[in-house]
């Protein structure tokens, strides 16, 4: 599967830029990503999908995996701002 080709796609595109945004609003956690975008469907796995293509990554934090960070990387920034500018 081609996941760049996939989140390319109208209706993931669209909940891939919801979790951009989302991400970007304030710092989040591992455990707040994993809350309020875990899915049990293989066809909505949003923040994984955009995980694995590089538009968001994990730092590690004190306090285990929870407390790790979730950030847009540049790549994410940059697809995020472009879709403000559509």
């Amino acid at each position: 599967m081609d996941l760049a080709a996939d989140l390319a796609r109208p209706a993931n595109r669209a909940l891939a830029l919801q979790f951009l945004a989302w991400l970007d609003e304030r710092p989040r956690t591992y455990a707040d990503a994993m809350d309020a975008w875990r899915t049990s469907c293989p066809r909505l796995s949003i923040w994984e999908d955009c995980r694995d293509v590089g538009l968001v990554a994990l730092r590690p934090a004190g306090g285990g995996m929870g407390a790790a960070r979730v950030e847009l990387t540049t790549a994410g920034a940059r697809v995020l701002a472009g879709a403000a500018g559509e």
